[in-house]
Formats: C-alpha cells, structure tokens, sequence
C-alpha cells in the first residue's frame, strides 16, 4: 500500500534563501504553515499499520460525524473524503469573532492487490476515522513444520 504524498512548498530553494527563511521569517513560516486554519484541515494526520491479516488506517478527523465522510474505491486507489456545509446565519445575531471553519479534505491510497476490496470496513469514533483494509486468504503467510532430515 502506497500513501500518495503532496508536496506544499517548493523542493528548489537555494541555501541562501533557505538560510535568509530560517533566521529572518521564522514566526511568518510558522504563522504561515503550522498555525492556519487548515493545516490539519486540508492534509489530516494519518496512521498506517499493518497485521498479518490486515493494514488499518487511523485518520485523525476531530469534530466531523460519520456522515460526513466518503470513502471510494476507484482502480486501487482508496480515497477518503469529507465535506462540511456552512450552517445558516442568525440575522438577528452579529459575528463579532469567528474562528470555526467549515472546510473539506481529501486523502487518497494506492492499495496493492493483496487488499481484499470487498471486505473493507470503516468507523468512526472519539475523532478518529478508523479503516480496515483485510489482505486476500491466498496473500495471507502460511506456516508450516520443516522436518529436518
């Protein structure tokens, strides 16, 4: 199973400019990449383990329901989605601060043939999007006794 990976910044930067970035635009770097609104929002953390039966994602997704979420699988590639709709305004209320934020992500997998799709599971609780992705019988690891002669 492959994580497809995205880059947010650009790979070419020269050493002076990496040098100019590091001591003169700390706090914009870290204003700019860590503390937005979406930097876990657009991209969220995920776990990958693997069993001998299965690999299981964790996805760490706080404060959406399991509604939210959409899971496909399209030519191996396992894609996992989510989308949240802006609630009504309250016209006799005024917004003196907003800092919730509805927004969407979406990660994608490619996933090697020993995933078996029809057996695929997902749940979601305490803000963690947990799937199962159980490997094919035939792929499983056979044991067997080696007599020694």
């Amino acid at each position: 199973m492959t994580l497809v990976k995205f880059n947010h910044h650009p790979a070419h930067r020269t050493f002076g400019g990496l040098i100019d970035e590091v001591f003169n635009n700390t706090a914009r770097v870290w204003k700019d990449d860590v503390l937005t609104n979406d930097f876990f929002g657009t991209y969220p953390p995920v776990n990958i383990q693997e069993s001998k039966e299965t690999y299981a994602l964790d996805i760490l997704v706080p404060g959406w329901s399991k509604e939210d979420f959409k899971i496909n699988l399209e030519n191996n590639v396992l894609t996992i989605s989510a989308e949240k709709k802006a609630e009504q305004k309250n016209e006799d209320q005024k917004q003196i601060r907003r800092e919730f934020s509805f927004r969407s992500f979406k990660r994608s997998f490619s996933l090697d043939e020993t995933v078996d799709a029809e057996k695929i599971q997902a749940k979601y609780e305490n803000g963690v999007l947990q799937v199962q992705l159980p490997k094919k019988e035939q792929d499983l690891p056979k044991s067997k006794s080696i007599t020694v002669a």
